[in-house]
């Protein structure tokens, strides 16, 4: 037991490690508010509201657990514009995945952010990092 210890706290050491269990709390959240949604509004609606409040989850996680740094206002300003690119990237994979496959809309999000999360912690690292050496981590 001790062994399992010791190697997830040696891969929790890593931003990618801590940006992946973040994003994956993150993901159940987010995903849990849009299958409820999906119950009373489309789903296009359903994904920006669970999205905006991925966003407000998803800086917290990043400022204070995955990168445990900031610069200041500035991550503060870039910050939604990550998410910005994140989101129309993944609406169009939404979009082409229930309007034009015909495929089942409440897989579509998983399929997003599987395509989405390596821009997305690329683009991160750079927000939150306060050196150029942090961003070639």
């Amino acid at each position: 037991m001790q062994v399992f210890k010791t190697a997830a706290a040696k891969i929790l050491q890593m931003d990618i490690a801590r940006f992946l269990v973040s994003g994956g709390f993150n993901t159940v959240v987010t995903y849990g508010l849009y299958l409820l949604l999906l119950n009373v509004v489309s789903y296009t609606t359903s994904y920006t509201i669970a999205y905006v409040a991925g966003i407000v989850l998803a800086y917290s996680l990043n400022r204070y657990f995955v990168f445990k740094s900031h610069q200041g206002i500035k991550s503060v300003a870039l910050f939604p514009l990550v998410y910005l690119a994140q989101y129309l990237t993944s609406l169009l994979i939404l979009w082409v995945w229930v309007e034009k496959l015909e495929w089942d809309s409440r897989i579509a999000p998983l399929i997003a952010i599987a395509i989405t999360v390596p821009m997305t912690f690329v683009l991160s690292r750079y927000v939150f990092s306060t050196t150029k050496s942090d961003v070639g981590k």
